[in-house]
């Protein structure tokens, strides 16, 4: 037996009920949300594009935005100790945490999800 009729898309489901139809722009918001987290300097796109409106886009611009300046000052303060040897260390950690960070973010915009990401998450910017 196919299961095809009883899937949902995430892009469909966001901010939307079971069975209502989606909301204008949230394939959008779904795509600005996933490439914010890809490439995380991009995350402004949303607050200048019809997505501003949607709660769902500008969490997300938030949590890239902390993301972004999590991965500046990881390694500028990394940059920094690599004389002490230390920085040596804390630059790969500083990497493979953004990674995770992208991740897990991207997950959460699939699933439809407003989850802050761990650590770095629970900060406002941008309302």
């Amino acid at each position: 037996m196919s299961s095809h009729g009883q899937s949902t898309n995430a892009a469909t489901s966001i901010g939307a009920a079971a069975g209502s139809p989606p909301k204008p722009g949230a394939n959008q918001s779904l795509a600005l949300a996933i490439i914010g987290y890809i490439l995380p300097f991009l995350f402004f796109l949303p607050l200048v594009t019809d997505a501003k409106k949607d709660a769902f886009a500008r969490y997300h611009a938030n949590q890239q935005l902390l993301l972004l300046l999590f991965w500046i000052a990881g390694h500028v303060i990394s940059g920094m100790l690599v004389m002490v040897f230390i920085g040596i260390l804390l630059f790969p950690l500083v990497s493979l945490a953004t990674l995770v960070f992208i991740i897990l973010g991207i997950i959460n915009v699939v699933n439809g999800k407003m989850a802050p990401l761990p650590l770095i998450g629970q900060f406002t910017l941008i309302r």
